[in-house]
């Protein structure tokens, strides 16, 4: 009976401590300091590359429309005829009055010429100066006529309203038989440039201070070139990549951030004016670990909670700093020393000091964790 009783406070003491259960097989990937793309995601809002609302330089009844709309159009096509009938008129009267004004101009001249030579034999200097100011006012005549004939010739081509711009015109907002006066305030139609199309990122002015930290730091390499990628309403990558026209020059007050503009192809018309999308700036490379979202849980504070295998042989608690993310892992700076091992699975179970077994494995694109001796083997 003392025997029995002793082996089983033996047994007893063994499961209270553990020593009874084996220890967790959990599996880990060696972690390593790599070149890792700094990828910077914002929203963004298309904005077309050029749009004008095209309205009328003369007075007059429409009386045709000669567009269709939706189909591509040059600079110089034409969109509406308005009424010219007053504007012939009026050329053919300035036309007239240019006539007239050449015809007086030698007759000046010529009287000018004589008073001049005969100045003090039959014309007095008041005559002579006379013959002058006719002759003045024959040259600035005739300038005005000119002029004016320019000006009704002008008026009379805005009679058919061109394309100023190359893009896609909007359906008419007037018809036929209405009438238009010169500057209004309603467009006749609106035409529209989309390709190539604009789209403006918005970014907080902190994060672009810290990045201007880290590359002083040495701890980020900026590219040459700023290059954006973009993702569409429903999730579509857009196959194209967008090139800088501009970084901000001012930040908002009220939201404390700074607009970047974006040129992208876009031939297809996928993107439209006012589409708000999802961009990813690639503005350089950083030196640094990735870590799997998988295998990281943010606390409180907005820190990452992470597991790693002591040398003991048992799990080990740590929290780090993210600097964003990439594909399916968080980008860390330091915290973390070359070769440990992060464990990426059993975390549910998972406490701080627990023993564990760990084994290698992979994380493939998808987030899914495999052997690493099965993923050699495949």
């Amino acid at each position: 009976m003392a025997a029995f009783g002793l082996s089983a406070m033996t047994a007893c003491a063994q499961a209270q401590d553990g020593g009874g259960m084996p220890p967790m097989q959990v599996g880990v990937i060696e972690m390593q300091r790599q070149d890792v793309p700094r990828v910077v995601t914002l929203p963004g809002r298309a904005v077309a590359y050029q749009s004008v609302a095209v309205r009328p330089r003369v007075d007059g009844v429409i009386e045709e429309i000669l567009y269709d709309p939706g189909r591509p159009l040059k600079v110089g096509d034409p969109l509406f005829r308005i009424d010219d009938a007053s504007y012939r008129a009026q050329v053919a009267s300035d036309e007239a009055d240019l006539a007239k004004a050449e015809a007086n101009l030698p007759v000046a001249q010529s009287e000018y010429d004589r008073a001049q030579q005969l100045a003090g034999r039959g014309y007095t200097a008041a005559e002579v100066e006379s013959a002058r100011a006719t002759l003045a006012e024959a040259k600035a005549t005739l300038d005005a006529a000119r002029a004016a004939l320019d000006y009704s010739r002008t008026q009379l081509g805005w009679t058919t309203v061109t394309s100023p711009i190359e893009g896609r015109p909007d359906i008419a907002e007037v018809s036929v038989g209405d009438l238009v006066t010169a500057a209004q305030s309603d467009a006749l139609t609106t035409i529209v440039r989309s390709d190539p199309i604009y789209v403006d990122m918005v970014e907080a002015s902190a994060r672009m201070l810290s990045m201007r930290q880290q590359i002083d730091a040495g701890q980020v390499t900026l590219n040459d070139d700023l290059e954006a990628t973009l993702t569409l309403e429903n999730g579509t990558v857009f196959h194209g990549t967008g090139t800088l026209v501009t970084p901000g020059n001012t930040v908002s007050t009220t939201t404390g951030t700074f607009t970047l503009r974006f040129s992208f192809d876009n031939p297809g018309y996928v993107i439209l004016p006012g589409m708000f999308l999802r961009g990813e700036i690639t503005a350089g490379t950083t030196r640094a670990f990735l870590v799997p979202q998988r295998a990281a849980t943010r606390n409180n504070s907005g820190m990452l909670t992470v597991y790693l295998v002591g040398e003991d042989g048992k799990s080990r608690q740590i929290t780090l700093e993210d600097q964003g993310s990439y594909q399916n892992s968080w980008i860390v700076l330091d915290g973390i020393e070359e070769g440990d091992k992060l464990i990426v699975d059993g975390l549910k179970s998972m406490q701080n000091g627990a023993a564990v077994t760990p084994v290698a494995v992979t994380i493939d694109e998808d987030g899914v964790t495999r052997d690493a001796d099965q993923a050699a083997g495949d």
